[in-house]
């Protein structure tokens, strides 16, 4: 049994159980996220690949954002955080899609979107005609220099995906459309 207070060996028990794969989207960690997922003995067996897109082109043209969002949100946005996790998921075409954006520091924040501001984006893909599918996000705010903030964004998003990922029965989704505090 797996040490649950580590959230990358949750994920990775979770999802070779339920014989399942994750994709990732990563902003603000920079690849921090598809390290700890590949830092646990046996990720091979769940773990499919990881898009860095730092960028508003990357997120584009890697992912598949949509310009309408970016401008409409910006990059530091729960639709943009939905959308990376989304598109993750359906390019890799894996079970699991999880995203990481926000405002590492030290500068480039505002009074709207304030260095520390992190949004986790986590979608599932239920098997087809279940209408069990869906995509959601997770704002927090966390405090700390640029690395302290990547290293928690890191694992917030890997303990919202466990959770997630619990919430979900093999058999069946029942999850609405994102709206739910993760």
């Amino acid at each position: 049994m797996t040490d649950h207070s580590d959230p990358a060996a949750a994920v990775g028990e979770l999802l070779t159980a339920r014989g399942e794969t994750l994709a990732v989207a990563e902003s603000l960690t920079g690849g921090l996220v598809g390290s700890r997922v590949t830092d646990v003995p046996g990720a091979s067996a769940y773990f499919d690949r990881g898009y860095v897109t730092y960028a508003y082109d990357a997120k584009r043209e890697l992912l598949g954002v949509s310009r309408e969002t970016l401008d409409e949100h910006g990059a530091v946005a729960g639709p943009t955080a939905r959308e990376m996790a989304a598109r993750a998921r359906d390019h890799a075409d894996t079970t699991w899609g999880l995203s990481t954006t926000g405002v590492a520091g030290p500068g480039g924040g505002t009074d709207e979107k304030p260095v520390g501001l992190v949004f986790v984006g986590v979608a599932y893909a239920a098997p087809w005609e279940t209408g069990d599918s869906f995509s959601r996000s997770v704002r927090a705010v966390l405090d700390g220099d640029r690395d302290a903030i990547k290293a928690a964004s890191a694992e917030r998003a890997l303990a919202a995906l466990a959770r997630t990922i619990r919430e979900i029965r093999s058999d069946t989704a029942g999850v609405d459309d994102g709206s739910q505090p993760m």
